[in-house]
């Protein structure tokens, strides 16, 4: 049954068949670069569309939630994607092992598509939650099957040349996206269609392209493995992580401790329970076979992963919003100006690639990287609500290095520490950790973020100083009567200065501080920036102990021929 199950998949998803030769020859030659890279521009197409897609969207996610009466909802619209994102990483790694990567990859592609044409025609917040959770699908499988399939076409050696074009791709998404969605938000209608719809809508040529070249060019010949889908690792992986990602992102607004949270903590560990148990009946035919951590390299490398993905997206998601409301930037000026940070990782990533590629070592990455980690996050916990611009520039410049040295090392790592069968779940696998470690990161640094400001305001409005400036302020009749100044004097009003109700209005919504005089944000200004120090203290701490164990990670030599070269001899050899 799951053998023709299967076969129909096959069918309907290759779209056009590979040759005899590349279904029946196990071709042991290495690709020519103009093969690989043809291929590699159809990937780049597939992973900009799914990297782009999620800075666009947040730089516009006011607008959308205004325009469609749902404020209070929006966090739902990036929950839906996240799950499904993450959930799919390792069910699409297993089902490139067995289908093949070329017809996943597409239907990837394909369904990214529809989630995005669904989206940009959404009526209501939970239609467009939906949406964008058929989006992260597709797009979940795009992020993660790039990298396997550049470990079929190239060696571990020189892999690392080309996938740093991946990360230049992931680098420049994240400063065109504000750019992009900054202007689709700010437009009223193109084409006869409101101005954010085009969020989404823009996908469809960029996926047009990529699915394109994946179709035309993309034609490894596939190893059959006789495997069949674990569909209880499926149910159970779903159970598991669906919860906890869902306590990670609401968690705040539920508060840790709710019956919301308990029950979602008590279904997430049974799922983790039943998963374990599954895979470990299902052996190498599971979704994540456990055999995988029978090497002491993956094991390693998949728990540095974690905390490189906690470091990562916690900075990632806290310093745009200290430009934001510190900085005083917009948010198309925020995402400008993280360009230090892209810069590093692009420049680090070019760096590491050369050294892996001329040595085929890569042991003194991890460790150089987790170490700019650290020196990065020394330099951000030191900053305060007069902090020069350059100075977070800085900060975000070491961070990028530290990020570029690692990204591709961590993956290539994890693929050369397995057999070659096994590089799709393996990738999947690091990948899906990776992701689970960012979830868990961003959770807890705004966990932390938003639960120093209160202590941090009830400090901040005590001192005699603040009283003494907000009084004046209050009774000077140019800041009263300026328009600018309304949502905060109400929101003063409202609260009557109690710090946990200015808290949850800093962390609510934020629009009251646009325009409004500068004597009347500064004690928001300074409560978050001493806020956003705690962040960092939190990650340095991170940082140090993915430093130490960065030291210890046991580097194997890296092979000399691609995945599917390995894969193809030892197919030959068999028979």
């Amino acid at each position: 049954m799951h053998d023709s199950f299967l076969k129909v998949i096959g069918r309907m998803l290759a779209v056009v068949p590979q040759s005899t030769a590349a279904k029946n020859v196990p071709a042991t030659d290495a690709m020519t670069p103009r093969e690989i890279w043809l291929v590699l521009i159809g990937l780049m197409s597939g992973m900009f569309l799914s990297s782009l897609d999620q800075t666009v969207v947040g730089t516009a996610m006011r607008t959308i939630s205004d325009d469609l009466n749902g404020l209070s909802l929006q966090a739902w619209v990036t929950t839906a994607y996240l799950i499904t994102s993450t959930v799919i990483t390792p069910i699409a790694g297993k089902l490139s092992d067995i289908c093949g990567r070329r017809p996943i990859y597409m239907a990837s592609i394909l369904i990214f598509l529809i989630g995005s044409i669904l989206s940009g025609f959404a009526w209501s917040m939970p239609t467009l939650a939906v949406f964008r959770a058929i989006q992260g699908i597709g797009g979940g499988g795009l992020m993660s099957l790039a990298f396997t399939i550049i470990a079929d076409m190239v060696a571990p050696r020189e892999r690392a040349k080309y996938q740093g074009f991946f990360i230049a791709v992931f680098g420049s998404s994240s400063v065109l996206g504000p750019l992009v969605g900054g202007f689709f938000a700010g437009a009223n209608q193109i084409l006869w269609i409101d101005g954010w719809r085009w969020v989404f809508l823009v996908n469809i040529p960029i996926g047009a392209i990529a699915l394109y070249m994946v179709w035309r060019f993309l034609h490894v010949p596939q190893i059959k493995h006789n495997v069949k889908i674990d569909w209880i690792g499926v149910v159970t992986v779903i159970l598991a992580v669906v919860p906890l990602l869902l306590v990670a992102e609401q968690g705040r607004e539920w508060g840790w401790l709710s019956w919301n949270s308990i029950m979602m903590y008590t279904l997430g560990i049974l799922g983790i329970v039943g998963f374990i148990v599954a895979e470990a009946r299902m052996g190498d035919a599971a979704l994540i076979p456990l055999s995988l951590f029978k090497s002491t390299t993956f094991t390693q490398i998949t728990v540095l992963g974690i905390l490189v993905g906690f470091a990562m997206f916690g900075a990632m998601m806290t310093i745009p919003l200290f430009l934001q409301l510190v900085v005083g930037s917009t948010p198309t000026e925020s995402g400008i100006q993280m360009l230090p940070m892209v810069l590093g990782i692009m420049m680090a990533t070019a760096i590491g690639g050369r050294v892996i590629s001329k040595t085929g070592r890569y042991k003194a990455l991890p460790v150089f990287g987790t170490g700019l980690l650290v020196v990065a996050f020394v330099w951000l916990v030191q900053i305060n609500k007069d902090s020069d611009l350059w100075f977070l520039m800085i900060g975000m410049l070491i961070v990028g290095s530290g990020l570029g040295l690692m990204m591709q090392t961590l993956t290539i790592a994890s693929q050369n520490a397995v057999e070659p069968r096994q590089v799709g779940v393996a990738t999947a696998g690091a990948t899906f950790f990776r992701q689970i470690g960012g979830t868990l990161g961003t959770a807890v640094l705004f966990s932390v973020l938003f639960g120093k400001i209160p202590e941090a305001l009830k400090d901040i409005f005590s001192r005699s100083d603040t009283q003494a400036q907000i009084g004046a302020a209050l009774n000077d009749p140019a800041i009263i009567n300026d328009p600018a100044n309304a949502g905060i004097i109400e929101m003063f009003t409202n609260s009557s200065s109690n710090p946990e109700s200015l808290a949850d209005s800093l962390s609510g919504n934020t629009s009251f501080l646009n325009g409004a005089a500068d004597v009347l944000k500064a004690p928001f200004v300074e409560g978050f920036a001493l806020s956003a120090q705690s962040v960092y203290f939190v990650a340095l701490v991170i940082s140090i102990i993915a430093f130490v164990l960065s030291w210890f990670v046991k580097a194997e030599p890296l092979r000399d021929k691609s995945g599917h070269q390995e894969a193809a001899e030892a197919a030959a050899a068999a028979h």
